[in-house]
C-alpha cells in the first residue's frame, strides 16, 4: 500500500446518480428526498461517535465503511455551498456552517469561495479557510495542513466534479443507497477523462447500500 498521502472523495449517490436532491434550500439543504441517501451512514455507531449523537448504532459493514471514510484525513476541501447557503459578499460574517459552534471535523477545512473572508476558528479544532484562487491553491494549502495525511473533498457535487474532471481525486469511494430521486444535482456529467485513470478495487454492499472503491495507482 503506498504511504504518499492521496485526494479522496467519499459521497453517498442515489441509484439513478444524484448526490443531491431537487429544490435545495435553507430549510432543505439536501434537497427533496436526498435525507435516503444517507440512511446508511447516520444509524451506525461510527456516525453517532462522531457527531456527538450519544451511544448505540449499528456495527457491521456499513459502520465499518462509515468509520474508514474517517480514517488518515488531516484537512478537507469543500464548496461553499457545502459550507452555507450564503451567496455573493459575506456581509456580515454571521454565518458560520450548519454544524454549530464544534463541527466535526477536528482538523482545517478550505471552502472553495469567490469572494475572500478571514479565517473562521471553530471549537474542537476546526477552522475554515477561504479561497478564492481555484481547486489548485485550495488543494495544495490542504495537503500542507494535512502534514502527510491524506485530504478529503468534502463536497457538494460541483467541487467533487471539478477535482475529478481535473483527474486529482486518487481514491473515490461511492455509496450507492437503493432510492430513486429523479432529479437533482448529478456527480458524473463532463467529467471528461477525468476519471479514466481510476479503476474499481473493491465492492461490498448491504440491504441499505453498495460501497464501490476506486483508487488511482496503487489501492
Amino acid at each position: 500500500m503506498s504511504s504518499v498521502a492521496k485526494l479522496r472523495l467519499n459521497i453517498s449517490m442515489s441509484l439513478d446518480g444524484y448526490v443531491a436532491g431537487p429544490d435545495q434550500s435553507l430549510e432543505d439543504p439536501l434537497g427533496k428526498g436526498a435525507e435516503a441517501l444517507h440512511t446508511w451512514i447516520v444509524q451506525t455507531r461510527s456516525w453517532r461517535e462522531l457527531h456527538g449523537s450519544g451511544e448505540g448504532g449499528t456495527t457491521g459493514l456499513d459502520d465499518e465503511r462509515a468509520a474508514a471514510w474517517g480514517e488518515n484525513v488531516g484537512s478537507m476541501v469543500m464548496g461553499r455551498n457545502m459550507f452555507g447557503p450564503v451567496r455573493g459578499p459575506w456581509g456580515d460574517e454571521d454565518w458560520r456552517g450548519w454544524w454549530g459552534d464544534n463541527p466535526p471535523y477536528h482538523y482545517p477545512v478550505f471552502v472553495l469561495t469567490h469572494h475572500p473572508r478571514p479565517p473562521l476558528e471553530m471549537e474542537g479544532g476546526t477552522t475554515f479557510h477561504f479561497v478564492t484562487d481555484g481547486i489548485e491553491a485550495a488543494l495544495e494549502r490542504a495537503f500542507e495542513a494535512a502534514a502527510g495525511k491524506d485530504v478529503s473533498i468534502g463536497g457538494g457535487a460541483a467541487t467533487a466534479r471539478q477535482y475529478l474532471r481535473a483527474g486529482l481525486v486518487d481514491e473515490l469511494e461511492v455509496h450507492v443507497a437503493p432510492v430513486l430521486l429523479g432529479g437533482g444535482e448529478r456527480l458524473f456529467d463532463d467529467l471528461g477523462g477525468g476519471t479514466a485513470e481510476l479503476a474499481l478495487v473493491d465492492l461490498v454492499a448491504s440491504p441499505d447500500a453498495a460501497h464501490y472503491r476506486f483508487s488511482r495507482g496503487d489501492p
